[in-house]
């Protein structure tokens, strides 16, 4: 068994505003994030990220898309095993949060100010893959 070939599944929630900024959270490291976290065995994704977003945050999802919007695969910030991420878009009943030091500010952002954030690896990869030319424009 080569546990490089293996990965940390982690459900993620990005809610987009009216002008196309995701928003994240700033956890205690100063570092941005998607909310959201680690899946456990044998539970259903959906109910993953809700529980996790609740834990992390005290914020009720109220919708969550019944498809992900992105799925990629990520350095854990250790740089020593990889995680993939699995992130649906999902809608918040109020954005009052209880912090954590996995939620000290939410804040919607574009993806070129996130370009000037401290992110975590798997939030530098969602922002390679925004800007990535379509299929229709050259590499």
């Amino acid at each position: 068994m080569n546990e490089q070939n293996y990965y940390r599944v982690s459900v993620k929630g990005i809610v987009i505003d009216d002008d196309g900024r995701i928003l994240l959270a700033r956890e205690d490291n100063d570092e941005w994030e998607m909310m959201g976290g680690g899946l456990d065995h044998g539970e259903d994704p959906q109910a993953g990220l809700i529980r996790e977003i609740m834990e992390e945050t005290g914020l009720k999802v109220t919708s969550i898309s019944d498809h992900p919007l992105y799925f990629l695969t990520a350095p854990r910030r250790n740089q020593q095993s990889y995680i993939a991420n699995v992130i649906y878009q999902i809608t918040l009943e109020s954005y009052d949060f209880i912090p954590s030091s996995e939620c000290q500010e939410l804040r919607f952002v574009s993806v070129e100010e996130m370009k000037t954030l401290k992110l975590f690896p798997n939030v530098q990869e969602l922002v390679r893959i925004l800007t990535k030319p379509t299929p229709n424009q050259p590499l």
